[in-house]
């Protein structure tokens, strides 16, 4: 199944690293991925499409759990 992931992130070093790692970890393989810089406080917005077999709350509960992570939002594709 295809989920599309929006997380927002602290600007940090590593932290896509951290999220890709956490994700596929999970059992969940990064399809697509696109950002950007908020200017206002500086914080990233991710967007990321992922495909696995593996529920998407177990995903977004170990995300959430990131330091650098914000928010993180999961819905399935269309």
């Amino acid at each position: 199944m295809r989920y599309q992931l929006e997380l927002t992130l602290r600007r940090a070093e590593g932290v896509l690293a951290r999220v890709l790692g956490t994700t596929e970890r999970r059992g969940f393989r990064p399809l697509a991925v696109d950002g950007t810089t908020n200017p206002e406080d500086g914080n990233w917005t991710l967007r990321m499409t992922v495909e696995g077999e593996r529920s998407d709350s177990s995903l977004q509960q170990q995300l959430a759990k990131l330091y650098d992570c914000v928010s993180v939002s999961v819905q399935p594709c269309p």
